[in-house]
């Protein structure tokens, strides 16, 4: 895949299900480690070797805007002069080479719809397109290659999500085997970590203006339908901020030194 191809994040979310962790911000800024999930996400990326990102915003955008114009002044050490020039020296503090478009893409709009409204921003044969509350440890190159060889319009990442309850073996009436712990659901799920072709864009988003367009419906349905989507299976680490159970065991995982998805120095 071209190493400018660009990385469509899905913004635009609540987080309603994550109040006490998220108060009023949006999904994509709620944090692990002191830093917003779409910060990991964009690292993950990155560390594949792509630059250029797309965040399609939708509730409380310029939260998202405000923390990555502020990105440097966060993390760095600066002289403030407070003269005329008002200038500001800068010291240390690590300088990412992130292109980022951020794209208002409306209040209320469903996710295909956000995505066909960036379509002007999408400047290359293929992209990839995530969503922005979830981390893994995808190997986004073998996507990459997947989707290419494929020849297929779209790719998506099969994931085997893990059960929030206790799993039972039953022999009849009789439970032969409890597990507390969390376990593997048989089968793949939808993973987000796509990868397209950009006449998707064109093709499966229905028309422009209509805001109900939602891209776990139609759109891939269809796609399925025409056999134009692969899957790229993942049998590792994969993890969705849906709740605020989530954002804990995500954030432990952070603070033990033990996130898989932490591929960078």
């Amino acid at each position: 895949m071209n190493p400018e191809t660009p990385v469509v994040i899905l913004c635009g979310g609540k987080g309603t299900r994550i109040r006490e962790a998220s108060e009023s911000l949006p999904k994509a800024m709620v944090e692990i480690g002191g830093r917003p999930i779409v910060w990991h996400i964009m690292k993950i990326y990155r560390e594949a070797g792509y630059r250029r990102f797309i965040l399609c915003l939708g509730y409380k955008s310029w939260a998202i805007k405000e923390y990555f114009l502020d990105y440097r002044a966060r993390s760095a050490d600066f002289t403030l002069s407070m003269s005329e020039k008002h200038r500001i020296d800068f010291h240390n503090g690590v300088d990412e080479d992130w292109e980022i478009t951020f794209a208002e893409t409306g209040l209320e709009a469903a996710t295909g719809s956000r995505i066909r409204k960036i379509a002007q921003y999408v400047d290359t044969d293929n992209f990839f397109l995530t969503y922005g509350d979830g981390v893994a440890t995808v190997d986004i190159n073998a996507l990459a290659k997947e989707h290419e060889e494929s020849g297929r319009i779209g790719t998506v990442t099969g994931v085997h999500p893990t059960s929030k309850f206790g799993e039972m073996h039953v022999d009849g009436n009789q439970v032969v085997e409890f597990n507390e712990k969390p376990t593997q659901v048989t089968g793949f799920v939808s993973g987000g970590f796509f990868a397209f072709k950009r006449e998707f864009l064109d093709t499966y988003l229905g028309e422009p203006g209509d805001d109900d367009v939602w891209l776990e419906h139609a759109p891939l349905q269809r796609l399925a339908r025409d056999g134009q989507l692969g899957v790229h299976q993942h049998e590792d680490f994969w993890c969705a901020m849906d709740t605020f159970k989530d954002f804990e065991f995500l954030n432990g995982l952070w603070s033990a030194g033990e996130a898989p998805w932490k591929t960078w120095a």
